[in-house]
């Protein structure tokens, strides 16, 4: 029972063998030497398998044609393309933030230089009145104190609060001698609430 087996399971693969050996083979040997023979003939028998192939619907999907080759080619290279204008407006994007940034640093650097400029300004015109005031001062020291006493009513209070208080208390104390009562109570209630 056992050979009996064997032997049928022989007979089942040698059909397979048989199709295998008697119609694969042969005709894939036919199929090449044809293929040479037309070649020597000056036959183009890759392009005329292509469209033959590319006609046939299931294997149409597996061989490509030079059209489709072509179209393949410049698919990847607009592909490519894009990639690449991808990759440069990433670049521009990112240069446009470092800019912006360089932007407002240098805004800032220019508020920051325009307010010292400022304080500079306002210090010097201070240091030129205050060079103005010492200068008065000192003329009006070097007046008699009747005479500075008149000029220094003439002005308003405020002014000649500024110029008495740039003396010595003995210099202005002998000028306001000299001043009239009312310009010299209000010279000196300046003087008290500052």
């Amino acid at each position: 029972m056992a050979k009996q087996r064997v032997m049928e399971e022989k007979e089942k693969m040698n059909p397979f063998l048989w199709f295998l050996f008697a119609i694969v083979i042969p005709v894939i040997i036919a199929i090449t030497l044809t293929a040479i023979v037309l070649a020597m003939a000056g036959v183009n028998v890759v392009d005329w398998a292509k469209n033959t192939g590319n006609n046939i619907p299931v294997i149409s999907s597996f061989i490509t044609t030079d059209e489709e080759a072509s179209q393949i080619k410049e698919e990847e290279d607009i592909q490519s393309r894009f990639d690449k204008k991808d990759a440069e407006i990433d670049e521009l994007t990112q240069e446009k933030l470092t800019l912006e940034n360089t932007i407002e640093q240098l805004e800032q650097k220019i508020a920051k230089l325009e307010r010292d400029l400022d304080v500079a300004t306002n210090q010097s015109e201070k240091d030129e009145s205050s060079e103005t005031i010492n200068q008065i001062s000192s003329s009006f020291k070097e007046m008699k104190n009747k005479q500075a006493a008149s000029i220094l009513e003439q002005l308003d209070t405020g002014a000649a609060f500024i110029i008495l208080s740039d003396m010595t208390s003995e210099d202005r104390g002998l000028i306001m001698e000299n001043m009239d009562p009312e310009k010299a109570a209000e010279i000196t209630k300046r003087f008290i609430n500052q």
